[in-house]
């Protein structure tokens, strides 16, 4: 589907979402929750829809890059020290939404 270039792309109104295929072969749709920097890389939030891990908030974090054509790649997160920075800017990106839905809302009161 083709986006307009003035047209916003809002996870609010047009869920994105993306199939895993675990190590262990099977599947898991995710939504898609952002696409984030830390460090110098991209990286990628997703949320299961159904199962254990849906039911306990799970979110699953990894690198996200894309080729010349704009084709999207997804890869482990294989160091401690990188994933401990990429949670970190993640629970901030968390704090900071949330920060400003507390400060909307009490500016429409």
């Amino acid at each position: 589907m083709a986006k307009n270039q003035n047209e916003e792309m809002d996870l609010e109104q047009e869920e994105m979402t993306v199939t895993l295929t675990l190590d262990d072969g099977s599947e898991v749709e995710c939504v898609v929750l952002t696409i984030f920097e830390a460090g110098d890389r991209d990286y990628i939030a997703l949320l299961p829809t159904e199962g254990a891990e849906a039911d306990e908030g799970e979110v699953y974090l990894y690198r996200y890059e894309e080729d010349e054509d704009g084709n999207p790649s997804l890869d482990n997160i294989e160091d401690d020290d990188e994933y401990e920075v990429v949670a970190d800017a993640f629970d901030e990106l968390l704090d900071d939404q949330e920060f400003d839905e507390i400060v909307g809302e009490d500016e429409l009161d």
